[in-house]
Order: structure tokens, then sequence, then C-alpha cells
């Protein structure tokens, strides 16, 4: 869901080559002698200078050699995109929510755009972001093919860190209900979010 990138990276007294990942909300290390999983909210500071972003964090500092890579992370990491960004929502646009359970997220989309629905999908909409808890949920996303722009998308949240029901069931799912995946956004805490939009033959 982020990007990653092959690096060295030194942190104390240590030296390893591994990769890099830049997450939604933190920087994670897993090298061949030791691994960094580094919160947002734990860096004290952050800068990028020759090629190297140099990371202050609660449990030390580390310099991660990314090269030319190193400002994008670190402007990555001191302006993040908000959720409504990475889903790609914009003003004005015709939003369907259906038993997506956050109030939060369904305020959010509210302050963005005058029109969202909560409940059946309104014909025409740009996004439907609909809860997906098991199999029969995954072969519902058929019927919603015509609930959208032909350019719309359909936004699949289901729960992570699940054994029986996970992304690639979501996946398979999908593309079994005729619809194409082409995005992985984390939605929350616990959620996940795909992004389907139908075959280009069949716009």
């Amino acid at each position: 869901m982020g990007e990653e990138l092959r690096c060295t990276v030194r942190f104390g007294d240590n030296v390893s080559e591994g990769k890099a990942l830049l997450e939604t909300d933190e920087l994670v290390f897993r090298g061949d002698q030791f691994r960094l999983k580094i919160p947002f909210q734990a860096i004290r500071s952050i800068e990028a200078v020759g090629g190297e972003l140099r990371v202050s964090f609660s449990d030390g500092s580390a310099v991660f050699e990314l090269g030319a890579q190193a400002d994008k992370w670190a402007r990555k990491i001191l302006h993040p995109k908000s959720l409504l960004d990475k889903l790609g929502v914009k003003p004005n646009m015709k939003i369907g929510v259906l038993g997506v359970i956050d109030a939060d997220f369904v305020s959010d989309l509210r302050e963005r755009t005058d029109d969202v629905t909560e409940g059946p999908a309104a014909v025409n909409s740009d996004m439907i972001f609909i809860a997906v808890d098991g199999p029969g949920d995954v072969k519902e996303l058929a019927s919603f093919k015509d609930h959208i722009q032909p350019n719309g998308a359909i936004w699949a949240v289901f729960r992570k860190g699940q054994k029986e029901f996970n992304e690639n069931d979501v996946l398979r799912g999908g593309l079994a209900a005729g619809v194409v995946d082409v995005k992985v956004v984390r939605f929350s805490d616990t959620h996940i979010a795909s992004k389907f939009v139908i075959r280009k033959g069949e716009r």
C-alpha cells in the first residue's frame, strides 16, 4: 500500500542493508541485521540531507540512505495525505456509503461534498463505499456496476488480519463479479479498502 526501496540504514552503531517501506502512518525497515518500525507520531525530527533521510524518534536516531528519494519521503512524512485524498474523493462528487460504520469517515465525506447517500446507492455515483464482511458481500459488487459512472469506483471496505476472509478473497471475488481492482488503501487501524472499477471494454 505504500512505497518501498532497497537501501542501507544506520541505527546507532549498527548498519544493515534491507528494504525500507513508507506506509500510511509509519516508516518500516526490514534489514539483514535489524528491523525498525517507526510510527510517524513517534518521530521527533526528520530531514533529508545529501540523499540521506535522517530520522530522530523515541527509540533513537536512524539514517536511511535513500538517494534521490530522500527528499520525497521526508515531504510525505511531514505532510501526509488525508484518507479522503488517498481515496480520491473530490468536492462535488456523488458518493454512496453502504454498511460502513465509521462516523468520522462519513462526517469527513460530508465536509468535502454535499452529495453523500447512506443506504441504497444512487445511480450515477462517482464512488460507492461498501462494507464487505464475507464472500456473499463480495458477490454483491456486480450489482453496483450499474450504479456508478463509467469511470467511477466501488470501494470494498473489509477488516484486515482475518485468516478466514482476507484481501486475496476480496480481490478474487471482485474479479469474479466483473470488476477490476486497481488500488488498496489503509482505511483505518482495523480495515482496508480495495478500489474496483469497471473493465475498460465495458465502460
